[in-house]
């Protein structure tokens, strides 16, 4: 599976569908500068336009309805704006969308929040009772773990003030009804904290291949680490091991 993450318009996801991915999600939150909000109508008229081309080749879509805090690569209002259940229902059913990104007051980036969160959680129980079946996404759920941010900081980089969402309330997330997790600063986090790592003791390194492999190890045990948090290892397995075809088959 190869996905397309806050696609800003039509075009962006043909582009996406073109190149063989075989999944998009159209960010209609957001107009095609990936900072202002759209209105409830603008959103279903370009998410319904993805919809409709993305499904005659078989490429599943993904809309957002709401707005996540926080900004990432250019992509984000700055502000939270939840979503309500209701609308869900309706934008469900209007476009036709295979998955639903949710906005329970979660964040872009490692400074999400400057006190421990509350999300709004019940939001997901109302979705899923309204119309159950359509799987849900929580974007932004990066747990921003001290131990990422000391490697770095022990290596040379200054990361102060920090935090992302307790595994806790992901873990409840997943018990109402979320099916997928967006987790991106983490990855960033641990690459980083490898690369400072292995640079500071190797100071003869020049060649990326030795110093990116350690990244990707990093990414590895942090991917392998959410597995096992977000109770899906067992399911998954180990997917260092399969092969693409094996992994194709977990999600049919």
């Amino acid at each position: 599976m190869l996905h397309l993450d806050h696609g800003n318009s039509l075009e962006t996801c043909k582009q996406a569908i073109e190149l063989g991915f075989t999944s998009v999600m159209i960010d209609g939150s957001l107009k095609e500068d990936s900072k202002t909000p759209t209105t409830f109508d603008e959103n279903v008229e370009v998410t319904t336009e993805v919809v409709n081309y993305a499904h005659k080749f078989g490429v599943s879509v993904e809309g957002e309805l709401g707005t996540l805090g926080g900004i990432e690569d250019g992509v984000g209002s700055g502000t939270v704006k939840l979503t309500d259940p209701d609308e869900a229902v309706k934008f469900i059913k209007l476009t036709g969308i295979d998955a639903l990104a949710l906005a329970i007051g979660t964040s872009h980036g490692a400074y999400k929040f400057k006190a421990k969160p509350t999300l709004a959680l019940d939001i997901i129980n109302e979705v899923v009772k309204k119309i159950p079946g359509v799987p849900l996404v929580m974007h932004g759920s990066s747990s921003v773990p001290r131990e990422l941010i000391e490697v770095i900081n022990k290596y040379g980089g200054k990361l102060e003030k920090t935090m992302g969402v307790p595994m806790e309330s992901i873990q409840e997330a997943i018990k109402r009804g979320i099916r997928k997790i967006n987790v991106d600063t983490d990855g960033r986090l641990a690459m980083t904290g490898a690369v400072r790592k292995y640079l500071s003791e190797h100071l003869d390194a020049f060649d990326p291949r030795t110093y990116f492999g350690a990244a990707r190890e990093a990414v590895y045990q942090m991917v392998k680490g959410k597995m096992i948090d977000f109770g899906t290892a067992g399911h998954a397995g180990d997917y260092k091991s399969m092969t693409l075809e094996e992994i194709k088959e977990i999600y049919k």
